[in-house]
């Protein structure tokens, strides 16, 4: 009987533990990768629009001016625009 506090205080820190490594540390592991993620996005955000704005450099400067460089940009994503239009799920109705 002399056992029975070391007993039960060991029984309740094992359970404590195991409760903790079931949801608190699976929740901090979700955490993290949620956060990892969102700072990829933003930087895959920033990546794409510092690309368009390089392309729209580089083409202003081959057709020597800025309103076809619009143009041609603009018809290209009218055209991406219009295939992935295409590729959409139709309703049924």
């Amino acid at each position: 009987m002399e056992d029975f506090p070391k007993t039960v205080a060991d029984f309740l820190e094992s359970t404590a533990t195991k409760v903790r490594t079931m949801t608190v540390d699976r929740v901090a592991g979700w955490a993290r990768w949620a956060a990892l993620g969102m700072v990829i996005a933003v930087l895959a955000l920033m990546a794409v629009v510092f690309l368009l704005i390089g392309l729209f450099r580089i083409l202003a400067e081959v057709v020597q001016s800025p309103t076809i460089a619009y143009a041609i940009l603009g018809g290209i994503f009218v055209v991406v625009g219009a295939l992935v239009w295409r590729q959409r799920n139709h309703p049924k109705e």
